[in-house]
């Protein structure tokens, strides 16, 4: 076996673990648990979601209003009526400043943390701001990605077990779309603030022209100051593509050794 076969699979392996760990696990464990809590079916709440949230949410931001013992806790966030983010990694911060929000009460400003199957943070104090200019709240958008996200990160799990298993050429290019996540996501997510930003209602208390919210930086809404960058998940999926990109150009360099070989 040519040298660069095994590269291809230790590379693709990596990206693998790296994908199962931080969006795919978390992701399909903990699917459907915000609606049976938002329906009042708590019971119903699997043992094994309740553990991954309480695993995957350590260190992570809460809100201020939300008790310091619920922290980490589903059960008792539930108990407590707090705001509950979902358990996969958050690939994309975005803070909000106002003088209404004095830094005593938020430190951090109103954050709200992007995630492939949902939202995080201070989600119910966003959408009321939003409230305010017009715009619609976040659930709104993305309606089908969040629908598609676990079984669609299922289907990057069998592209990579297949790429491991198997030295074929149409799986091979298939490695290609774990290479361009990041930039899927960046399209996405600017699709939808172009979205939101240019379908304002008349029902805002501050009227504002249609505008393209801050993709990446600092920017400016009305009285507001926004902040807009990549977190830990954005990192990580540069990681996955980094990796794929590195498992793509040594399995074709294996095979076409190869196949130079045979002739």
């Amino acid at each position: 076996m040519h040298p660069s076969f095994m590269k291809a699979k230790i590379f693709a392996g990596l990206a693998l673990i790296i994908l199962t760990v931080a969006f795919t696990f978390p992701m399909v464990t903990f699917h459907g648990t915000l609606n049976q809590i938002e329906q009042g079916k708590t019971d119903e709440i699997s043992p094994i979601a309740e553990k991954v949230w309480n695993l995957y949410n350590h260190g992570r931001y809460k809100s201020v209003t939300t008790p310091k013992e619920a922290h980490n806790n589903l059960k008792k966030m539930i108990e407590e009526s707090a705001e509950i983010g979902v358990a996969s990694m958050p690939i994309w911060a975005v803070s909000l400043e106002a003088p209404n929000y004095p830094k005593e009460a938020f430190p951090e400003g109103i954050p709200v943390f992007f995630h492939f199957d949902g939202y995080s943070g201070e989600v119910h104090e966003m959408n009321t701001i939003n409230h305010y200019v017009g715009m619609d709240p976040m659930w709104v958008g993305g309606h089908f990605e969040r629908a598609i996200g676990p079984y669609a990160l299922l289907l990057l799990t069998l592209i990579f077990i297949l790429f491991i298993a198997y030295d074929s050429k149409i799986v091979t290019l298939l490695m290609l779309i774990p290479v361009s996540l990041p930039l899927l996501f960046i399209m996405d997510y600017s699709y939808w603030l172009y979205w939101f930003g240019h379908n304002l209602h008349d029902w805002g208390a501050f009227k504002i022209k249609p505008f393209m919210p801050t993709v990446f930086g600092d920017g400016k809404i009305a009285q507001f100051t926004t902040h807009s960058y990549p977190t830990i998940g954005f990192y990580l999926l540069v990681a996955i593509s980094l990796l794929s990109l590195l498992a793509f150009f040594a399995k074709q360099k294996a095979m076409k050794a190869s196949e130079e070989g045979s002739k």
